[in-house]
């Protein structure tokens, strides 16, 4: 009995013990030599003899194996005209040896874009960097990430984390799409510095060198055992789309004052410019200006910035505001909100 539940106990603390080991992708370091001797012991009429042996070694052969992914799992939002707009990518060296690994960023043309959205734009000034943990923000791009084509000697189990940066055109419609594609290729040899040179596949059988065995699947742009990898993300704009409207309508007159008022000489006509935001940004900053017709004269003090419409109808709980330089009346709102309308509203009498 006591022997049994020590076997029991021995059991499990193997189990715990296998458990909390390490478990690595990579496996055996390739080029390793692996050593298994066995022994014969036996006697001759009752007598131990010299005991035998006899041993076995190979080389452990090389796994290329990588592993391109998106970091994230949302389209990046650009507005246009954005500069250095940024897509994260990780590169894992799966590898049993370390192994360098040339970037190429490209871009697709049409089709759908790793998000869902129709690719219909390309960026510009596509590069790639590093991400250098030691000079700036772990994780994310800075100015001490390094500008680079290749990753130099990743370690076996060791991931890279790859910013590729482009800039937005001006003039794209929101919900426009640029979809951006990142491939990592394995490069052998070369010291610390240097890109290695292209890996080839072992053919045919085994040998007693180090051969090499491409392991990788197939990614969004490579096919599979080909000692690369790639994955996908893209660009969607994100920005304000405003449409102006302008109206007229006569608050008063000398002779009906309010009551029907007609546009004669004399009559006070309130103008209303209604912007509004129909994309998925806020628009700042907005800038209205508009020349009063030499027909008219400006009544002072009148502009009111920032109100709102019902019905199609401006209201007047707009904030006084802007300025008159004549002919022309200005102001700035501060923000047209995404699906909101913002108004300038001035009133001027018939000359």
């Amino acid at each position: 009995m006591t022997k049994l539940a020590n076997m029991g106990t021995l059991g499990l603390a193997a189990i715990a013990t296998f458990a909390s080991a390490p478990a690595f992708a990579a496996g055996t370091t390739a080029g390793s030599s692996i050593t298994n001797t066995a022994t014969v012991d036996f006697q001759v009429g009752g007598v131990s003899q010299v005991q035998q042996s006899a041993s076995d070694t190979f080389v452990v052969d090389r796994k290329v194996n990588l592993l391109v992914e998106e970091v994230g799992t949302v389209t990046t939002s650009v507005v246009p005209g954005q500069t250095n707009a940024v897509t994260t990518f990780q590169v894992t060296n799966t590898s049993n040896e370390v192994l360098d690994f040339l970037l190429a960023a490209t871009q697709i043309t049409g089709g759908t874009a790793a998000h869902g959205g129709t690719d219909s734009f390309n960026a510009t000034n596509i590069r790639v960097y590093r991400d250098n943990p030691t000079t700036g923000t772990v994780g994310s791009w800075d100015v001490g990430d390094a500008l680079v084509t290749y990753v130099d000697e990743l370690a076996a189990d060791a991931t890279a984390r790859i910013f590729v940066l482009a800039d937005i055109p001006t003039g794209l419609a929101n919900g426009s799409v640029a979809g951006v594609q990142l491939r990592a290729t394995a490069r052998e040899g070369g010291t610390a510095g240097s890109q290695g040179a292209a890996v080839t596949q072992t053919a045919g059988a085994n040998t007693a060198a180090k051969d090499t065995v491409f392991a990788d699947g197939i990614g969004v742009n490579d096919a599979n055992r080909d000692a690369a990898h790639s994955a996908a993300d893209d660009y969607t704009v994100q920005t304000a789309t405003l449409t102006v409207t302008k109206t007229s309508r006569v608050i008063s007159d000398p002779f009906n004052l309010t009551s029907n008022p007609k546009m004669i000489p004399g009559a006070t006509v309130e103008y209303c410019i209604a912007v509004a935001n129909t994309g998925a940004a806020d628009a700042t900053s907005v800038s209205i200006s508009d020349s009063v017709p030499t027909q008219l004269t400006y009544t002072a003090s009148t502009i009111l910035l920032g109100g709102t419409v019902s019905g199609g109808t401006c209201n007047a709980d707009g904030t006084a505001g802007g300025s008159y330089a004549a002919p022309v009346v200005s102001g700035t709102i501060a923000t047209v909100a995404a699906g909101a309308t913002r108004t300038l509203v001035f009133r001027a009498t018939v000359n």
